[in-house]
């Protein structure tokens, strides 16, 4: 049965995704006929999983594979600039037993904030911040994806320019990346995926595997060639030439030490933050600031230690506020405790609605946040199982979402709100399980 296993987890990131649904629902046949166990759901939740319609190891089906065998009730898709695998993922999700809340993240110019200038939570940009559209109604994806399109096209020539930096930089050493064949091709862009720094870095580090090799090569001709500073961590994961996660451990090294040798400052892609709100607002959605906070040690190890967004928290509250984004989404496991209940105490200062993702994007990543089962954070979980019932109601009708005017009028409380909306959740969820 094991092999059965491993032959059907191949096929959840086949070209085609009829095949991916397929061999996900095979799976579950076998796991209702008792032949494959899998660990039984924790309350732990994730609404912020990247698939490889963006940049990750996991198609739509495969998420949702790695989500129940992690024992998840609950799975959000949240790709950067794109929704095209929320389908695929509400399906999966329908197949395996798993809640599901579609999502969309894209940067956003606050320049014409009172966060100009600022290192806000991109560490590639100034005024320029990521920010998190939930709970997208099921009837508004094509519009979704009509909006992001020209912004994916935009992205698409800077990409080309960045690859062509790379380029230049390595021309000596004869390494290079043909940005069809190298970049274009390990993405779903002609199926509406985005094309991502990752991507480009990902293709960088099979090249660079191809021409160095692996271990103590590789490791001295970024040292000495590259001048990249490299930590005992990822030295270590970078030496053991089996390590299954080696491109991925080499992509996260380039992205925090390489990236700035080569980037362009985002400009047109980027829309204005008032657009991106109003644009949520318009379609029923919620959108949400991503908190990063000061970084000492990277959790997901694409990231260096540096400052962001804790020395100006209040005043980035202040502008949320005033922009009407009255959501902020968090990772529990990248913060410390003392980052978090500064901003769980804003959030309730503000009445902001507090969502949790983990921000998945590399076969490393744990899809349990352990930190969610500590009672300081379980107000999470009530808000994932509100998300997912907003989602239900907004897409049978966008006045009855949770922000919008006639359900805030209902219930002022946030709290009576979030309790309203989880028993929906709950409940639509249990009839359709």
């Amino acid at each position: 049965m094991a092999q059965v296993e491993f032959e059907l987890e191949k096929e959840l990131n086949h070209e085609d995704k009829e095949r991916r649904l397929e061999s996900l629902l095979k799976f579950f046949e076998l796991v209702r006929q008792g032949k494959i166990s899998l660990l039984p759901k924790s309350s732990v939740i994730n609404n912020h999983i990247h698939t490889f319609y963006s940049f990750s190891p996991y198609s739509p089906s495969k998420a949702i594979y790695m989500a129940a065998k992690s024992g998840l009730p609950t799975a959000g898709i949240m790709d950067h600039d794109t929704i095209a695998g929320s389908e695929e993922f509400i399906s999966a999700g329908k197949i395996a037993g798993i809640a599901t809340t579609i999502g969309v993240e894209c940067r956003a110019d606050f320049s014409k904030t009172l966060l100009s200038g600022k290192k806000i939570n991109n560490p590639d940009q100034h005024s320029i911040a990521y920010v998190a559209i939930h709970g997208i109604p099921h009837n508004q994806i094509e519009t979704v994806m009509n909006f992001f399109k020209p912004y994916i096209e935009i992205r698409m020539k800077r990409n080309r320019l960045m690859v062509e930096n790379i380029n230049s930089l390595l021309s000596k050493y004869e390494i290079a990346l043909d940005f069809e064949k190298d970049v274009v091709s390990i993405s779903k862009y002609k199926e509406g995926g985005t094309v991502t720094e990752r991507h480009i870095l990902f293709a960088l580090a099979k090249k660079l595997i191809e021409r160095v090799g692996k271990g103590k090569k590789l490791i001295n001709f970024l040292k000495d060639e590259l001048k990249i500073e490299i930590s005992k961590k990822v030295e270590g994961f970078l030496s053991d030439e089996q390590n299954p996660f080696y491109e991925y451990d080499l992509l996260g090294l380039l992205k925090s030490d390489f990236t700035p040798k080569f980037y362009i400052n985002a400009t047109d892609e980027c829309p204005d933050i008032k657009e991106v709100v109003e644009f949520s607002h318009k379609i029923g959605a919620i959108i949400a600031y991503a908190y990063l906070g000061d970084v000492v040690e990277s959790v997901t190890g694409d990231k260096r230690s540096e400052k962001f967004e804790d020395d100006y928290l209040e005043l980035l509250f202040e502008v949320l506020d005033e922009l009407g984004i009255k959501a902020v989404t968090y990772m529990p496991s990248r913060n410390t405790l003392s980052q978090l209940k500064r901003v769980k105490n804003l959030c309730e200062k503000y009445d902001f609605l507090q969502i949790s993702g983990e921000d998945i994007n590399s076969p490393r990543q744990s899809f349990i946040c352990e930190a969610l089962k500590q009672d300081e954070f379980k107000h999470l979980i009530d808000t994932t199982w509100a998300l997912i019932g907003h989602e239900i109601m907004a897409t049978e009708d966008k006045e009855l979402g949770f922000f919008s005017d006639k359900m805030q009028e209902k219930f002022p409380n946030l709290r009576d709100r979030i309790e309203y909306f989880k028993n929906i959740g709950l409940k639509m969820w249990s009839k359709s399980d």
